[in-house]
């Protein structure tokens, strides 16, 4: 069973949802993505995404963008969001890191050697936001060849003929975008999430994740009613980068700002019905 898999069983058995929030590697300072790691840990998260910086992060709103822009102007490359992954390893082994990116540094990086770097350095599943089903075979065979899922994106405008196509690659979870557009945009409507969720669950037997839109802990604790697992970044991203706009620039109080949200979101989580 894959860490992800094992994860999700044992929230399953509870009966307790999943909490996977999203940073951007090296945003925003570069020396601590690693203690943002362990911190988010420690507040709830039970899968960690990461985002690897890049100069067209097509689906992200502007909060997120702005968290590639620092990070990239930081100096971290997708070899650098490695070696953090593999220091975070140092110390912890049991919570899932999903790497969520873009085709470009994949292809450059080449599929094979992205794969087993990915398994050595202690990666668990990969989104990439812009690499269709269709187009997986290559990456997918490496993917599996070491053991990594591979997760796919199922937006609200994914018609319901694509979505057998979709969850039927996928492996680990599904992602379910709950609102139109990018990150941190649109109005959540949590009605609209829950329809989204059956139509899916109909179809694959696979966790189902919901992100984009999902600010505080009453959005979580209305998406966790629905879902498996609730994802939050943009909210994230901002408390930090509002942290450090009012001078506090110390890691131990942009970290916390996140912090702060974050264990507020795993509080709305778990009070949510299941």
């Amino acid at each position: 069973m894959s860490r992800i898999a094992g994860v999700f069983d044992a929230l399953r058995q509870s009966g307790r949802k999943a909490l996977i929030p999203y940073v951007v590697a090296g945003d925003p300072d570069p020396t601590g993505t690693v203690a943002l790691l362990h911190e988010l840990v420690a507040s709830g998260a039970d899968v960690i995404e990461v985002g690897v910086p890049f100069s067209d992060p097509m689906a992200e709103g502007p909060v997120i963008q702005k968290g590639h822009e620092r990070a990239l102007a930081n100096g971290m490359t997708l070899r650098k969001v490695l070696s953090s992954v593999a220091e975070f390893r140092q110390q912890n082994t049991q919570t899932p890191i999903v790497m969520m990116g873009y085709a470009n540094p994949i292809e450059r990086f080449g599929y094979e050697a992205f794969a087993d770097a990915c398994a050595e350095a202690g990666v668990d599943g990969l989104i990439t936001v812009d690499l269709p089903p269709e187009e997986v075979d290559a990456i997918d065979t490496a993917l599996q060849a070491v053991g990594l899922d591979n997760i796919f994106l199922i937006s609200p405008t994914t018609p319901e003929s694509r979505i057998k196509t979709i969850v039927d690659r996928a492996r680990g979870f599904i992602y379910c975008v709950a609102v139109k557009g990018v990150t941190g945009s649109g109005q959540l409507d949590t009605e609209e999430v829950s329809e989204s969720v059956a139509l899916i669950r109909s179809k694959t037997t696979l966790p189902i994740a919901v992100g984009f839109g999902i600010k505080d802990a009453e959005s979580a604790r209305a998406v966790a009613a629905a879902a498996d697992a609730v994802v939050v970044g943009s909210a994230l991203i901002d408390k930090m980068e509002q942290e450090a706009a009012a001078g506090n620039t110390s890691q131990i109080q942009v970290h916390g700002a996140a912090v702060k949200l974050l264990e507020s979101i795993r509080a709305g989580v778990d009070s949510s019905p299941s």
